[in-house]
Protein backbone atom coordinates (compact mmCIF):
# COMPACT_ATOMS: atom_id res chain seq x y z
CA UNK A 1 0.00 0.00 0.00
CA UNK A 2 1.39 3.02 -0.72
CA UNK A 3 2.00 5.69 2.18
CA UNK A 4 0.73 9.15 1.87
CA UNK A 5 2.90 11.68 0.66
CA UNK A 6 2.51 13.94 4.03
CA UNK A 7 3.14 12.36 7.24
CA UNK A 8 2.12 13.60 9.81
CA UNK A 9 6.15 14.63 10.90
CA UNK A 10 6.24 16.26 7.56
CA UNK A 11 3.20 18.32 8.47
CA UNK A 12 4.40 19.02 11.23
CA UNK A 13 8.11 20.18 10.02
CA UNK A 14 6.08 22.18 7.34
CA UNK A 15 4.08 24.05 9.36
CA UNK A 16 6.34 25.54 11.48
CA UNK A 17 8.52 26.45 8.72
CA UNK A 18 6.05 28.05 6.81
CA UNK A 19 5.59 30.45 10.53
CA UNK A 20 9.11 30.82 10.57
CA UNK A 21 9.32 32.12 7.06
CA UNK A 22 6.40 34.20 7.43
CA UNK A 23 7.56 36.19 10.83
CA UNK A 24 10.65 36.91 8.65
CA UNK A 25 9.40 38.91 6.19
CA UNK A 26 9.45 42.33 5.86
CA UNK A 27 6.45 44.06 7.28
CA UNK A 28 4.08 45.48 4.96
CA UNK A 29 3.73 49.44 3.69
CA UNK A 30 0.85 50.11 6.26
CA UNK A 31 3.60 50.11 9.08
CA UNK A 32 5.73 53.54 8.34
CA UNK A 33 2.59 55.46 7.73
CA UNK A 34 1.28 55.06 11.63
CA UNK A 35 4.73 56.11 12.59
CA UNK A 36 4.17 58.89 10.88
CA UNK A 37 0.55 59.74 12.27
CA UNK A 38 2.75 59.12 16.05
CA UNK A 39 5.40 61.38 15.06
CA UNK A 40 3.10 64.07 13.98
CA UNK A 41 0.64 63.68 16.67
CA UNK A 42 2.94 65.80 19.90
CA UNK A 43 3.58 68.31 16.68
CA UNK A 44 -0.30 68.94 16.42
CA UNK A 45 -0.65 69.46 19.94
CA UNK A 46 2.38 71.56 20.46
CA UNK A 47 0.36 73.91 18.04
CA UNK A 48 -2.89 73.35 19.85
CA UNK A 49 -0.86 74.68 23.36
CA UNK A 50 0.71 77.36 21.51
CA UNK A 51 -2.81 78.60 19.98
CA UNK A 52 -4.95 78.46 23.66
CA UNK A 53 -2.40 80.41 25.35
CA UNK A 54 -1.96 82.90 22.80
CA UNK A 55 -5.56 82.97 22.84
CA UNK A 56 -6.02 82.78 27.00
CA UNK A 57 -5.84 86.73 27.57
CA UNK A 58 -8.44 87.64 25.30
CA UNK A 59 -10.36 85.01 26.81
CA UNK A 60 -10.07 86.96 30.20
CA UNK A 61 -10.69 90.03 28.70
CA UNK A 62 -14.15 88.78 27.51
CA UNK A 63 -15.47 87.30 31.08
CA UNK A 64 -18.16 90.37 31.75
CA UNK A 65 -21.12 90.27 34.40
CA UNK A 66 -22.93 88.31 31.53
CA UNK A 67 -20.87 85.12 31.97
CA UNK A 68 -20.82 82.23 34.17
CA UNK A 69 -18.71 80.01 36.85
CA UNK A 70 -18.49 77.69 33.90
CA UNK A 71 -17.01 80.03 31.64
CA UNK A 72 -14.60 81.51 34.35
CA UNK A 73 -13.72 77.92 35.25
CA UNK A 74 -12.53 77.13 31.52
CA UNK A 75 -10.36 80.49 31.83
CA UNK A 76 -8.69 79.14 34.96
CA UNK A 77 -8.43 75.57 33.55
CA UNK A 78 -6.33 77.12 30.49
CA UNK A 79 -4.46 79.32 32.49
CA UNK A 80 -3.30 76.41 34.77
CA UNK A 81 -2.07 74.55 31.32
CA UNK A 82 -0.34 77.82 30.48
CA UNK A 83 1.46 79.76 33.45
CA UNK A 84 4.16 76.87 33.32
CA UNK A 85 5.33 77.81 30.00
CA UNK A 86 5.48 81.42 30.59
CA UNK A 87 8.36 83.83 31.85
CA UNK A 88 7.46 85.94 34.99
CA UNK A 89 6.83 88.81 33.31
CA UNK A 90 3.93 87.61 31.45
CA UNK A 91 2.66 85.34 34.28
CA UNK A 92 2.41 89.17 36.37
CA UNK A 93 0.65 90.53 33.09
CA UNK A 94 -2.29 87.94 33.11
CA UNK A 95 -2.11 88.26 36.99
CA UNK A 96 -3.32 91.79 36.51
CA UNK A 97 -5.67 90.71 33.71
CA UNK A 98 -6.97 87.98 36.04
CA UNK A 99 -7.62 90.67 38.72
CA UNK A 100 -9.73 92.63 36.17
CA UNK A 101 -11.55 89.63 35.22
CA UNK A 102 -12.94 88.92 38.52
CA UNK A 103 -13.65 92.39 38.84
CA UNK A 104 -15.88 92.46 35.70
CA UNK A 105 -17.30 89.14 36.91
CA UNK A 106 -18.83 90.21 40.02
CA UNK A 107 -19.94 93.47 39.27
CA UNK A 108 -23.87 94.00 39.66
CA UNK A 109 -25.41 97.23 38.68
CA UNK A 110 -28.38 97.57 40.87
CA UNK A 111 -30.98 100.01 41.51
CA UNK A 112 -31.91 101.80 44.98
CA UNK A 113 -33.85 99.37 46.06
CA UNK A 114 -32.39 95.94 44.70
CA UNK A 115 -29.17 96.96 46.52
CA UNK A 116 -30.89 97.36 49.84
CA UNK A 117 -32.87 93.70 49.11
CA UNK A 118 -29.34 92.33 48.51
CA UNK A 119 -27.74 94.21 52.09
CA UNK A 120 -30.14 92.86 53.98
CA UNK A 121 -30.64 89.40 51.90
CA UNK A 122 -26.55 89.04 52.78
CA UNK A 123 -26.96 89.95 56.59
CA UNK A 124 -29.59 87.76 56.91
CA UNK A 125 -27.93 85.08 55.68
CA UNK A 126 -24.85 85.98 57.59
CA UNK A 127 -27.21 85.41 61.07
CA UNK A 128 -29.64 82.72 59.99
CA UNK A 129 -27.82 80.78 56.70
CA UNK A 130 -30.24 77.79 57.15
CA UNK A 131 -33.51 79.72 56.65
CA UNK A 132 -35.17 80.70 53.29
CA UNK A 133 -35.28 84.65 52.78
CA UNK A 134 -38.76 85.50 51.10
CA UNK A 135 -37.66 88.80 49.56
CA UNK A 136 -35.02 86.66 47.37
CA UNK A 137 -37.28 88.02 44.44
CA UNK A 138 -36.61 90.94 44.93
CA UNK A 139 -32.85 90.65 44.42
CA UNK A 140 -30.65 92.17 41.13
CA UNK A 141 -31.18 88.89 38.75
CA UNK A 142 -27.24 88.86 38.38
CA UNK A 143 -27.10 88.90 42.30
CA UNK A 144 -29.28 85.73 42.14
CA UNK A 145 -27.12 84.01 40.02
CA UNK A 146 -24.06 84.76 41.98
CA UNK A 147 -25.63 83.85 45.18
CA UNK A 148 -26.97 80.27 43.73
CA UNK A 149 -23.07 79.88 42.65
CA UNK A 150 -20.97 80.93 45.75
CA UNK A 151 -18.30 78.41 45.94
CA UNK A 152 -18.00 77.82 42.32
CA UNK A 153 -14.69 79.46 40.28
CA UNK A 154 -13.51 81.31 43.46
CA UNK A 155 -16.37 83.44 44.10
CA UNK A 156 -17.77 83.89 47.99
CA UNK A 157 -20.01 86.60 49.49
CA UNK A 158 -17.65 88.48 52.16
CA UNK A 159 -18.45 88.32 55.53
CA UNK A 160 -21.60 91.08 55.83
CA UNK A 161 -21.38 90.62 59.60
CA UNK A 162 -18.11 92.65 59.62
CA UNK A 163 -17.95 94.33 56.95
CA UNK A 164 -19.78 96.04 53.51
CA UNK A 165 -21.70 93.48 51.83
CA UNK A 166 -19.64 92.83 48.63
CA UNK A 167 -18.78 89.44 46.56
CA UNK A 168 -14.86 88.74 46.57
CA UNK A 169 -12.46 86.81 45.05
CA UNK A 170 -12.03 83.58 47.46
CA UNK A 171 -8.15 84.57 48.69
CA UNK A 172 -6.60 81.30 47.79
CA UNK A 173 -7.62 81.64 43.92
CA UNK A 174 -4.22 83.16 43.21
CA UNK A 175 -2.40 80.53 45.76
CA UNK A 176 -3.77 78.17 43.63
CA UNK A 177 -4.12 78.95 39.90
CA UNK A 178 -0.90 80.98 39.70
CA UNK A 179 1.57 80.87 42.78
CA UNK A 180 2.61 76.95 41.86
CA UNK A 181 3.95 77.71 38.53
CA UNK A 182 6.10 81.41 39.62
CA UNK A 183 9.75 81.69 41.14
CA UNK A 184 10.06 81.46 44.91
CA UNK A 185 9.84 85.51 46.13
CA UNK A 186 6.15 84.95 44.27
CA UNK A 187 5.17 82.32 45.35
CA UNK A 188 5.92 82.54 48.49
CA UNK A 189 4.23 86.15 49.02
CA UNK A 190 1.09 84.84 47.10
CA UNK A 191 0.88 81.70 49.98
CA UNK A 192 1.20 83.60 53.00
CA UNK A 193 -0.96 86.91 52.00
CA UNK A 194 -3.91 83.80 51.01
CA UNK A 195 -3.85 82.39 54.30
CA UNK A 196 -3.56 85.61 56.48
CA UNK A 197 -6.87 87.10 53.97
CA UNK A 198 -8.72 84.15 54.43
CA UNK A 199 -10.74 85.86 57.68
CA UNK A 200 -10.83 89.81 57.94
CA UNK A 201 -8.14 91.46 60.07
CA UNK A 202 -9.81 94.27 61.06
CA UNK A 203 -13.35 96.50 60.76
CA UNK A 204 -15.31 99.04 61.48
CA UNK A 205 -11.63 100.33 63.24
CA UNK A 206 -11.15 97.57 65.04
CA UNK A 207 -8.52 94.16 65.07
CA UNK A 208 -10.39 90.91 64.41
CA UNK A 209 -6.74 89.19 65.33
CA UNK A 210 -4.93 88.66 68.77
CA UNK A 211 -1.44 90.89 69.33
CA UNK A 212 0.33 87.11 69.32
CA UNK A 213 -1.43 86.79 65.42
CA UNK A 214 -0.02 90.41 65.11
CA UNK A 215 3.25 89.75 66.16
CA UNK A 216 3.72 86.90 64.15
CA UNK A 217 3.22 88.57 60.74
CA UNK A 218 5.12 91.02 61.64
CA UNK A 219 7.96 88.86 61.98
CA UNK A 220 7.19 87.16 58.74
CA UNK A 221 7.03 90.46 56.54
CA UNK A 222 10.43 91.64 57.21
CA UNK A 223 11.85 87.82 56.78
CA UNK A 224 10.53 88.53 53.63
CA UNK A 225 11.55 92.30 53.08
CA UNK A 226 15.35 90.87 53.91
CA UNK A 227 15.07 87.65 52.02
CA UNK A 228 13.45 88.72 48.64
CA UNK A 229 14.33 92.38 48.04
CA UNK A 230 13.89 91.96 44.45
CA UNK A 231 10.66 90.32 44.62
CA UNK A 232 8.05 91.65 42.32
CA UNK A 233 5.92 92.28 45.71
CA UNK A 234 8.81 94.00 47.56
CA UNK A 235 6.84 97.13 47.95
CA UNK A 236 3.56 95.67 48.91
CA UNK A 237 5.87 93.70 52.02
CA UNK A 238 6.78 96.58 52.85
CA UNK A 239 3.55 98.36 53.25
CA UNK A 240 2.34 95.33 54.97
CA UNK A 241 5.01 95.28 57.59
CA UNK A 242 4.22 98.91 58.32
CA UNK A 243 0.92 98.47 58.82
CA UNK A 244 1.45 95.19 61.17
CA UNK A 245 4.22 97.43 63.42
CA UNK A 246 1.03 99.87 63.27
CA UNK A 247 -1.34 97.42 64.54
CA UNK A 248 1.08 96.18 67.61
CA UNK A 249 2.37 99.63 68.71
CA UNK A 250 -0.79 101.28 68.18
CA UNK A 251 -3.41 98.90 66.98
CA UNK A 252 -6.85 100.45 65.85
CA UNK A 253 -9.22 102.97 66.91
CA UNK A 254 -11.81 100.91 68.60
CA UNK A 255 -9.09 98.44 69.40
CA UNK A 256 -6.12 101.12 70.93
CA UNK A 257 -3.12 99.03 72.42
CA UNK A 258 -3.38 102.51 74.78
CA UNK A 259 -4.89 105.36 75.88
CA UNK A 260 -1.89 107.88 77.09
CA UNK A 261 0.71 105.54 77.03
CA UNK A 262 1.79 106.46 80.17
CA UNK A 263 3.47 103.31 81.62
CA UNK A 264 3.58 99.87 81.16
CA UNK A 265 0.14 99.44 82.94
CA UNK A 266 -1.24 101.86 80.35
CA UNK A 267 -0.63 99.24 77.51
CA UNK A 268 -3.16 95.85 76.83
CA UNK A 269 -1.38 93.52 78.68
CA UNK A 270 -1.16 90.73 75.75
CA UNK A 271 0.23 93.57 73.16
CA UNK A 272 3.01 94.15 75.89
CA UNK A 273 3.84 90.60 76.25
CA UNK A 274 4.24 90.42 72.50
CA UNK A 275 6.65 92.92 72.35
CA UNK A 276 8.69 91.93 75.14
CA UNK A 277 9.28 88.74 73.28
CA UNK A 278 10.03 90.79 69.95
CA UNK A 279 12.62 93.04 71.95
CA UNK A 280 14.72 90.14 72.30
CA UNK A 281 14.98 88.84 69.02
CA UNK A 282 18.63 89.28 67.14
CA UNK A 283 19.53 90.93 63.69
CA UNK A 284 15.49 92.74 63.82
CA UNK A 285 14.60 96.57 62.77
CA UNK A 286 11.41 94.88 64.93
CA UNK A 287 13.39 94.08 68.37
CA UNK A 288 14.77 97.73 67.67
CA UNK A 289 11.76 99.32 67.84
CA UNK A 290 10.14 97.00 70.61
CA UNK A 291 12.94 97.92 72.87
CA UNK A 292 12.38 101.28 72.45
CA UNK A 293 8.99 101.21 72.90
CA UNK A 294 9.67 99.42 76.29
CA UNK A 295 12.69 102.02 77.03
CA UNK A 296 9.17 104.67 76.56
CA UNK A 297 7.35 103.54 78.66
CA UNK A 298 9.71 103.84 81.97
CA UNK A 299 10.46 107.76 81.02
CA UNK A 300 8.96 110.58 82.54
CA UNK A 301 7.52 113.35 81.11
CA UNK A 302 10.99 115.24 80.98
CA UNK A 303 12.98 112.95 79.52
CA UNK A 304 10.28 112.26 76.32
CA UNK A 305 9.52 115.64 75.78
CA UNK A 306 14.05 115.92 75.55
CA UNK A 307 13.49 113.58 72.66
CA UNK A 308 11.32 115.22 70.48
CA UNK A 309 13.27 118.20 69.50
CA UNK A 310 11.27 120.55 70.32
CA UNK A 311 7.61 119.16 68.64
CA UNK A 312 5.63 119.02 72.45
CA UNK A 313 2.30 119.92 70.47
CA UNK A 314 2.13 116.45 69.18
CA UNK A 315 -0.16 113.80 70.32
CA UNK A 316 1.13 110.99 72.55
CA UNK A 317 0.75 108.30 69.21
CA UNK A 318 3.06 110.59 67.50
CA UNK A 319 5.38 110.85 69.86
CA UNK A 320 5.94 107.42 70.26
CA UNK A 321 6.06 106.92 66.56
CA UNK A 322 8.73 109.85 66.35
CA UNK A 323 10.67 107.86 69.07
CA UNK A 324 10.53 104.25 67.37
CA UNK A 325 11.19 105.83 64.06
CA UNK A 326 7.63 104.42 62.72
CA UNK A 327 6.90 106.14 59.05
CA UNK A 328 5.28 104.88 56.40
CA UNK A 329 7.81 103.67 53.71
CA UNK A 330 5.67 104.39 51.10
CA UNK A 331 2.87 107.04 51.91
CA UNK A 332 1.31 107.55 49.12
CA UNK A 333 -0.24 103.70 48.80
CA UNK A 334 -3.01 103.72 48.06
CA UNK A 335 -3.17 99.57 47.26
CA UNK A 336 -5.69 97.18 49.91
CA UNK A 337 -3.66 94.49 51.09
CA UNK A 338 -6.12 92.83 53.34
CA UNK A 339 -8.65 91.03 51.02
CA UNK A 340 -6.96 88.87 48.60
CA UNK A 341 -3.77 86.98 47.95
CA UNK A 342 -1.90 90.61 46.71
CA UNK A 343 -2.61 93.90 47.02
CA UNK A 344 -5.09 95.66 44.65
Amino acid sequence: MQKPFFTAAKLSFACSLFILLAGCQKPSEPQPVKEQMESAQPKNEAADLTLLCKKVEQHMQEINSQRTTFALEQVNQDLKVCLPLLPLAKQMQLLQRSNEMYQNFLRVDRTASQQLAFERYAFDMAQHPTIHQSHFEQLHIRDQYLLKHQGQAYVELADASFSSVHYRREPDYLAKIFAPYMPEAERVFIENLALQNVEPAFANQALLIEPFEIARRAIFWEDYVKTYPKSSFAADAQHLLYEYKVFLFKGLKNTPVSSNYADSLDIQVSSLEEIRKLSKLKRSELAVQSGKFLQYLEMNSQQRLETLNGQSDLSAWQQIEHYLNLHDPKPNYKKDCFSDSVCL
